[in-house]
Protein backbone atom coordinates (compact mmCIF):
# COMPACT_ATOMS: atom_id res chain seq x y z
CA UNK A 1 0.00 0.00 0.00
CA UNK A 2 0.86 3.52 -0.49
CA UNK A 3 -0.32 6.69 1.39
CA UNK A 4 -0.46 10.48 0.08
CA UNK A 5 -1.48 13.41 1.34
CA UNK A 6 -0.78 16.42 -0.33
CA UNK A 7 0.54 19.62 1.02
CA UNK A 8 -2.34 21.41 2.53
CA UNK A 9 -3.44 18.14 4.00
CA UNK A 10 -0.43 16.68 5.33
CA UNK A 11 -1.62 17.61 8.81
CA UNK A 12 -4.97 15.62 8.62
CA UNK A 13 -2.66 13.11 6.64
CA UNK A 14 -0.31 12.54 9.12
CA UNK A 15 -2.64 11.75 11.36
CA UNK A 16 -4.33 8.59 9.23
CA UNK A 17 -1.04 7.84 8.90
CA UNK A 18 -0.46 7.49 12.83
CA UNK A 19 -3.56 5.58 13.07
CA UNK A 20 -2.75 2.80 10.37
CA UNK A 21 0.78 2.90 11.91
CA UNK A 22 2.78 3.92 8.74
CA UNK A 23 4.32 6.54 7.26
CA UNK A 24 2.93 9.13 4.59
CA UNK A 25 4.70 8.41 1.54
CA UNK A 26 6.90 11.00 -0.03
CA UNK A 27 6.10 13.22 -3.30
CA UNK A 28 6.86 16.58 -4.89
CA UNK A 29 5.16 19.52 -5.71
CA UNK A 30 6.57 22.14 -7.45
CA UNK A 31 4.93 25.67 -8.12
CA UNK A 32 6.83 27.50 -11.10
CA UNK A 33 6.84 31.55 -11.45
CA UNK A 34 3.83 31.59 -14.25
CA UNK A 35 1.17 29.77 -11.79
CA UNK A 36 1.97 26.37 -13.35
CA UNK A 37 3.14 23.46 -11.22
CA UNK A 38 4.41 19.66 -11.61
CA UNK A 39 3.52 17.16 -8.92
CA UNK A 40 4.85 13.38 -8.66
CA UNK A 41 5.33 10.50 -6.55
CA UNK A 42 8.92 10.05 -5.07
CA UNK A 43 8.34 6.13 -4.60
CA UNK A 44 7.50 3.58 -6.71
CA UNK A 45 3.87 2.84 -6.87
CA UNK A 46 4.04 0.02 -9.80
CA UNK A 47 1.15 -3.00 -8.90
CA UNK A 48 0.37 -0.76 -5.57
CA UNK A 49 -2.69 0.06 -3.82
CA UNK A 50 -2.65 3.80 -3.98
CA UNK A 51 -4.41 6.10 -1.11
CA UNK A 52 -4.39 10.11 -1.44
CA UNK A 53 -6.25 11.85 1.14
CA UNK A 54 -6.61 15.87 0.11
CA UNK A 55 -8.79 17.78 1.49
CA UNK A 56 -11.16 20.04 -1.57
CA UNK A 57 -11.78 23.27 0.55
CA UNK A 58 -10.28 26.59 -0.09
CA UNK A 59 -8.04 28.01 2.16
CA UNK A 60 -4.92 30.81 2.61
CA UNK A 61 -2.88 29.22 0.24
CA UNK A 62 -5.13 27.58 -2.50
CA UNK A 63 -8.28 28.39 -3.79
CA UNK A 64 -10.83 24.78 -4.35
CA UNK A 65 -9.64 25.03 -7.97
CA UNK A 66 -6.18 24.75 -7.26
CA UNK A 67 -6.49 21.45 -4.63
CA UNK A 68 -8.60 20.26 -7.38
CA UNK A 69 -6.80 20.08 -10.64
CA UNK A 70 -3.18 18.99 -8.43
CA UNK A 71 -5.58 16.44 -6.81
CA UNK A 72 -6.47 15.30 -10.51
CA UNK A 73 -2.77 15.55 -12.00
CA UNK A 74 -1.29 13.72 -9.45
CA UNK A 75 -4.45 10.93 -9.82
CA UNK A 76 -3.12 11.01 -13.55
CA UNK A 77 0.62 11.13 -12.71
CA UNK A 78 0.30 7.24 -10.12
CA UNK A 79 -1.80 5.78 -13.23
CA UNK A 80 0.87 6.69 -15.51
CA UNK A 81 3.03 5.60 -13.43
CA UNK A 82 1.77 2.04 -12.81
CA UNK A 83 -0.55 1.90 -9.95
CA UNK A 84 -2.91 -0.80 -10.16
CA UNK A 85 -5.80 0.96 -7.86
CA UNK A 86 -6.05 4.70 -6.78
CA UNK A 87 -8.65 5.36 -3.68
CA UNK A 88 -9.16 9.45 -3.62
CA UNK A 89 -10.05 10.24 0.26
CA UNK A 90 -11.49 13.46 0.14
CA UNK A 91 -12.72 14.31 3.62
CA UNK A 92 -14.34 17.33 1.99
CA UNK A 93 -16.00 17.51 -1.91
CA UNK A 94 -15.69 20.53 -3.41
CA UNK A 95 -18.73 21.83 -5.80
CA UNK A 96 -21.10 18.74 -3.93
CA UNK A 97 -23.55 21.40 -3.40
CA UNK A 98 -24.30 22.09 -6.79
CA UNK A 99 -26.05 19.46 -7.79
CA UNK A 100 -29.01 20.12 -9.56
CA UNK A 101 -30.16 22.95 -11.85
CA UNK A 102 -32.01 25.85 -9.47
CA UNK A 103 -32.39 28.16 -12.19
CA UNK A 104 -32.90 28.22 -16.14
CA UNK A 105 -29.20 26.69 -17.91
CA UNK A 106 -27.75 26.31 -14.25
CA UNK A 107 -24.64 24.25 -14.20
CA UNK A 108 -24.41 20.46 -12.63
CA UNK A 109 -20.87 21.48 -10.83
CA UNK A 110 -21.04 18.08 -8.60
CA UNK A 111 -21.52 15.81 -12.00
CA UNK A 112 -18.58 17.80 -13.76
CA UNK A 113 -16.50 17.09 -11.29
CA UNK A 114 -17.06 13.61 -11.59
CA UNK A 115 -16.59 13.02 -15.15
CA UNK A 116 -13.22 15.24 -14.01
CA UNK A 117 -12.43 12.39 -11.57
CA UNK A 118 -13.40 9.54 -13.68
CA UNK A 119 -11.21 10.95 -16.72
CA UNK A 120 -7.92 10.98 -14.49
CA UNK A 121 -8.04 7.46 -14.13
CA UNK A 122 -9.46 7.38 -10.56
CA UNK A 123 -10.65 3.93 -9.21
CA UNK A 124 -12.39 4.72 -6.04
CA UNK A 125 -13.29 8.30 -4.40
CA UNK A 126 -14.06 8.02 -0.66
CA UNK A 127 -15.59 11.21 1.47
CA UNK A 128 -18.15 11.88 4.48
CA UNK A 129 -21.25 13.50 4.89
CA UNK A 130 -21.83 15.46 1.00
CA UNK A 131 -25.10 17.67 0.68
CA UNK A 132 -27.09 14.89 -1.39
CA UNK A 133 -26.53 11.37 -1.27
CA UNK A 134 -28.72 10.49 -4.09
CA UNK A 135 -26.99 13.13 -6.17
CA UNK A 136 -23.33 12.07 -5.22
CA UNK A 137 -24.33 8.79 -5.81
CA UNK A 138 -25.76 9.09 -9.01
CA UNK A 139 -22.79 11.52 -10.33
CA UNK A 140 -20.12 9.50 -10.72
CA UNK A 141 -19.35 6.17 -12.30
CA UNK A 142 -16.50 5.12 -10.81
CA UNK A 143 -16.80 3.56 -7.79
CA UNK A 144 -17.66 5.56 -4.58
CA UNK A 145 -17.49 5.21 -0.75
CA UNK A 146 -19.97 7.38 1.43
CA UNK A 147 -19.25 7.94 5.48
CA UNK A 148 -20.62 9.43 7.66
CA UNK A 149 -19.65 11.47 11.09
CA UNK A 150 -23.00 10.80 12.81
CA UNK A 151 -21.55 7.94 15.45
CA UNK A 152 -18.79 10.59 15.87
CA UNK A 153 -21.77 13.24 16.86
CA UNK A 154 -23.46 10.25 19.10
CA UNK A 155 -21.02 9.63 21.38
CA UNK A 156 -19.82 12.90 22.05
CA UNK A 157 -23.44 13.46 22.88
CA UNK A 158 -23.94 10.81 25.17
CA UNK A 159 -21.10 11.55 27.31
CA UNK A 160 -21.62 15.11 27.73
CA UNK A 161 -25.38 15.49 28.31
CA UNK A 162 -27.18 14.87 31.35
CA UNK A 163 -29.25 11.94 31.59
CA UNK A 164 -32.19 13.54 32.45
CA UNK A 165 -32.20 16.07 29.91
CA UNK A 166 -34.60 15.72 27.09
CA UNK A 167 -33.34 15.68 23.70
CA UNK A 168 -34.58 17.03 20.06
CA UNK A 169 -32.69 16.35 16.97
CA UNK A 170 -33.60 19.31 14.79
CA UNK A 171 -33.29 20.42 10.94
CA UNK A 172 -33.09 23.76 10.45
CA UNK A 173 -34.45 23.38 7.16
CA UNK A 174 -36.80 21.24 5.33
CA UNK A 175 -33.75 19.27 2.87
CA UNK A 176 -32.18 17.76 5.79
CA UNK A 177 -35.12 16.24 7.08
CA UNK A 178 -33.89 12.64 6.47
CA UNK A 179 -30.43 13.06 7.93
CA UNK A 180 -32.21 14.48 11.00
CA UNK A 181 -34.61 11.17 11.46
CA UNK A 182 -31.73 9.08 10.87
CA UNK A 183 -29.86 10.58 13.77
CA UNK A 184 -33.11 10.97 15.74
CA UNK A 185 -33.40 6.85 15.75
CA UNK A 186 -30.19 6.24 16.56
CA UNK A 187 -29.30 8.79 19.56
CA UNK A 188 -32.70 7.20 20.87
CA UNK A 189 -31.32 3.87 20.61
CA UNK A 190 -27.76 4.39 22.21
CA UNK A 191 -29.59 6.74 25.27
CA UNK A 192 -32.45 4.54 25.62
CA UNK A 193 -35.23 7.02 25.27
CA UNK A 194 -37.16 8.78 22.96
CA UNK A 195 -35.89 11.96 21.05
CA UNK A 196 -37.71 14.25 19.60
CA UNK A 197 -37.59 15.68 16.18
CA UNK A 198 -38.19 19.09 14.30
CA UNK A 199 -37.51 20.98 11.58
CA UNK A 200 -37.55 24.71 10.17
CA UNK A 201 -38.49 26.49 6.70
CA UNK A 202 -35.97 27.88 5.28
CA UNK A 203 -36.88 29.72 2.14
CA UNK A 204 -33.43 31.10 -0.14
CA UNK A 205 -33.67 33.84 -2.71
CA UNK A 206 -30.53 35.77 -4.56
CA UNK A 207 -28.45 34.63 -0.72
CA UNK A 208 -31.34 36.08 1.44
CA UNK A 209 -32.77 33.38 3.90
CA UNK A 210 -35.91 33.68 5.27
CA UNK A 211 -38.53 31.69 7.12
CA UNK A 212 -39.63 31.55 11.06
CA UNK A 213 -41.89 28.38 11.39
CA UNK A 214 -40.68 25.90 13.40
CA UNK A 215 -42.17 21.90 12.65
CA UNK A 216 -42.06 19.89 16.28
CA UNK A 217 -41.67 20.72 20.07
CA UNK A 218 -38.95 22.21 21.74
CA UNK A 219 -40.36 23.46 24.96
CA UNK A 220 -37.98 22.77 27.63
CA UNK A 221 -35.65 20.44 25.40
CA UNK A 222 -31.71 20.70 24.42
CA UNK A 223 -32.15 21.24 21.02
CA UNK A 224 -29.15 19.33 18.22
CA UNK A 225 -29.28 21.02 15.36
CA UNK A 226 -27.88 19.20 12.43
CA UNK A 227 -26.51 19.88 9.06
CA UNK A 228 -23.68 18.75 6.96
CA UNK A 229 -22.03 21.94 6.43
CA UNK A 230 -22.07 25.07 8.28
CA UNK A 231 -21.04 28.14 6.10
CA UNK A 232 -21.92 31.69 7.19
CA UNK A 233 -23.80 30.25 10.00
CA UNK A 234 -26.69 31.95 9.23
CA UNK A 235 -29.10 29.28 8.95
CA UNK A 236 -27.72 27.26 12.19
CA UNK A 237 -28.16 31.25 14.35
CA UNK A 238 -31.55 31.59 12.68
CA UNK A 239 -32.74 28.18 13.70
CA UNK A 240 -31.31 28.51 17.33
CA UNK A 241 -32.58 31.84 17.86
CA UNK A 242 -36.53 30.49 16.85
CA UNK A 243 -35.76 27.58 18.97
CA UNK A 244 -35.22 29.25 21.99
CA UNK A 245 -37.87 31.81 21.38
CA UNK A 246 -39.93 28.40 21.91
CA UNK A 247 -38.48 27.49 25.05
CA UNK A 248 -35.59 25.25 24.46
CA UNK A 249 -32.90 25.07 27.05
CA UNK A 250 -29.97 24.93 25.05
CA UNK A 251 -28.87 24.61 21.21
CA UNK A 252 -26.55 23.14 19.67
CA UNK A 253 -25.14 23.53 16.12
CA UNK A 254 -23.60 20.40 14.61
CA UNK A 255 -22.12 19.45 11.18
CA UNK A 256 -19.29 17.53 9.85
CA UNK A 257 -18.09 20.05 7.82
CA UNK A 258 -16.95 23.56 9.14
CA UNK A 259 -16.20 26.00 6.40
CA UNK A 260 -16.81 29.56 8.45
CA UNK A 261 -16.79 31.71 5.55
CA UNK A 262 -17.53 35.52 5.68
CA UNK A 263 -19.80 36.28 8.22
CA UNK A 264 -19.55 33.08 10.27
CA UNK A 265 -17.54 34.69 13.36
CA UNK A 266 -20.80 37.44 13.53
CA UNK A 267 -23.50 34.58 13.20
CA UNK A 268 -22.27 32.17 15.14
CA UNK A 269 -22.22 34.80 18.24
CA UNK A 270 -25.48 34.20 18.34
CA UNK A 271 -25.83 33.71 22.03
CA UNK A 272 -29.30 31.36 21.09
CA UNK A 273 -26.60 28.99 20.13
CA UNK A 274 -24.54 27.13 23.07
CA UNK A 275 -22.15 25.12 21.75
CA UNK A 276 -20.67 24.73 17.76
CA UNK A 277 -19.61 21.02 17.28
CA UNK A 278 -17.97 20.48 14.01
CA UNK A 279 -14.95 17.32 12.75
CA UNK A 280 -11.64 18.66 11.13
CA UNK A 281 -12.72 17.90 7.64
CA UNK A 282 -12.01 21.36 7.33
CA UNK A 283 -9.93 23.31 9.52
CA UNK A 284 -11.48 26.17 11.69
CA UNK A 285 -9.20 28.54 10.95
CA UNK A 286 -11.60 31.06 9.48
CA UNK A 287 -13.35 31.24 13.24
CA UNK A 288 -11.73 34.16 15.61
CA UNK A 289 -9.64 32.78 18.57
CA UNK A 290 -11.83 33.97 21.37
CA UNK A 291 -14.61 32.86 19.68
CA UNK A 292 -13.79 29.01 18.98
CA UNK A 293 -12.37 29.01 22.44
CA UNK A 294 -15.61 29.62 23.64
CA UNK A 295 -17.63 27.88 21.74
CA UNK A 296 -16.18 25.45 18.97
CA UNK A 297 -15.27 21.74 19.62
CA UNK A 298 -13.48 20.04 16.70
CA UNK A 299 -13.60 16.37 16.94
CA UNK A 300 -11.34 14.47 15.11
CA UNK A 301 -12.43 12.53 12.24
CA UNK A 302 -8.63 10.96 11.28
CA UNK A 303 -8.97 7.66 12.96
CA UNK A 304 -12.36 7.01 11.12
CA UNK A 305 -10.58 7.11 8.06
CA UNK A 306 -7.80 5.47 8.82
CA UNK A 307 -9.80 2.49 9.60
CA UNK A 308 -12.02 2.96 6.49
CA UNK A 309 -8.47 2.51 4.55
CA UNK A 310 -7.37 -0.58 6.40
CA UNK A 311 -10.82 -2.14 5.70
CA UNK A 312 -10.59 -1.10 1.44
CA UNK A 313 -6.78 -2.70 1.27
CA UNK A 314 -7.59 -5.87 2.58
CA UNK A 315 -11.32 -6.40 1.92
CA UNK A 316 -12.77 -5.46 5.56
CA UNK A 317 -16.23 -4.45 5.87
CA UNK A 318 -17.40 -0.23 5.92
CA UNK A 319 -20.88 -1.75 6.84
CA UNK A 320 -20.18 -2.80 10.24
CA UNK A 321 -17.61 -0.01 10.53
CA UNK A 322 -20.41 2.32 10.42
CA UNK A 323 -22.60 0.65 13.39
CA UNK A 324 -22.66 2.16 16.34
CA UNK A 325 -20.75 0.32 19.02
Amino acid sequence: MRLFALHTSNSFGEKVAMALNVSLNDHEERDFEDGEHKIRPLVSVRDQDVYVIHSLHADGHESVNDKLIKLLFFISTLKDAGAARITAIVPYLCYARKDRRTKARDPLSLKYVASLFESSGLDRLVTIDVHNLQAFQNAFRCHTEHLEAQNLFMGYFKSMLDQDEELVVMSPDIGGVKRAEQFRDKMAEIISKPVGFAFMEKMRSKDVVSGELVVGNVKDKAVILLDDLISSGTTMARAAVACVRLGATSVYAVATHGAFISGANAALKEKAIKKVIVTNTIPPGRLNEELAKKKLEVLDITSFFAETIRRLHTGGSLVSLMKME
